[in-house]
């Protein structure tokens, strides 16, 4: 077996996604698919702790070793999946939470009363401070266009978020998604949304050329941001915060009731702070057979 080999199973209640790699002899660890934030969860459905425990057998027999550490990542502290993996798993599992990056806040803003009832709950500062930036970009004719793009679509619009990620600041430090494998995941993130219409992308456009965009995806009614940007030489221009005011205007459109930015944490995600006003937080497990612990 190679390293990174994917355990899938799936009934049409639940579903485990893990990959392996050999973390010592005689030891596998198996983690989500994305092993860098932990941000997803990898254990699904309403049953998704006792699936997991019924699954130990075809998951030995796939990996060939009884000595597996299984990490279960994107938990609510206060939620069924933690409680039943508990239930399923504490006689024979030691149970370790886990450190750094597996854990930490999450933010997201209520769409509850639309656009208004968004604005109602920032402070009267943001409020006005929106509503200028908003005014001014329009009156300097910046222009927005909305893409729910379809499959043969999802290409050239990566393309052309692509083109002002590298006239950014981070694109210009080597910092942005232009990034070998970055770039990469976006482009099959927005592959897969395109196939189901659940993306959402706006690019910010001066006269002829892209100067921003904002993209993210829908799930249901709830929307996940991904990525936004703008070129340099529009960074005193407020680009970034209308672009984020365009995307909940619309979301507010469509019936959204939520909108996720994800991490809270770290100087650069000090702007969700004005955006947002609920805070969850959400962790990961590693569980080890007691026997190999």
């Amino acid at each position: 077996m190679s390293n990174g080999e994917l355990f899938i199973k799936q009934t049409d209640e639940n579903l485990l996604l893990l990959k392996g790699y050999r973390a010592a002899p005689n030891t596998f660890a198996l983690d989500p698919p994305e092993n860098m934030w932990f941000f997803g969860c990898n254990v699904l459905g309403r049953n998704g702790a006792e699936f997991l425990r019924n699954s130990l057998p075809d998951i030995e027999r796939q990996f060939a070793s009884q000595s597996l550490a299984i990490t279960v990542s994107g938990l609510s502290p206060t939620g069924r999946l933690r409680r039943d993996l508990q239930r399923y798993f504490k006689a024979d599992f030691e149970i370790v939470e886990m450190g750094g990056r597996a854990r930490g806040v999450q933010c997201a803003a209520s769409l509850e009363g639309g656009w208004d009832g968004y604005l109602s709950r920032r402070s009267s500062n943001t409020r006005r401070n929106i509503r200028k930036q908003l005014r001014r970009v329009d009156e300097a004719g910046v222009a927005y266009e909305r893409h729910c793009p379809i499959p043969l679509e999802a290409d050239h619009l990566f393309d052309r978020m692509l083109a002002v990620e590298l006239q950014s600041w981070k694109g210009i430090a080597g910092r942005g998604m232009e990034q070998p494998g970055v770039a990469d995941f976006y482009r099959l993130m927005l592959r897969e949304l395109s196939e189901t219409a659940d993306a959402r992308v706006i690019m910010a456009r001066f006269e002829d050329r892209d100067i921003g965009f904002i993209f993210g995806g829908m799930l249901g009614k709830i929307y996940r941001g991904q990525q936004f940007s703008f070129v340099d030489d529009w960074a005193a221009g407020s680009i970034g915060n209308t672009l984020q005011a365009e995307q909940i205007k619309w979301l507010c459109e469509e019936g959204a009731n939520r909108y996720d930015l994800g991490p809270l944490k770290g100087p650069a995600m000090e702007y969700k702070q004005h955006w947002t006003e609920q805070r969850y937080r959400i962790f990961s497990l590693v569980l080890r057979p007691r026997s190999s612990a």
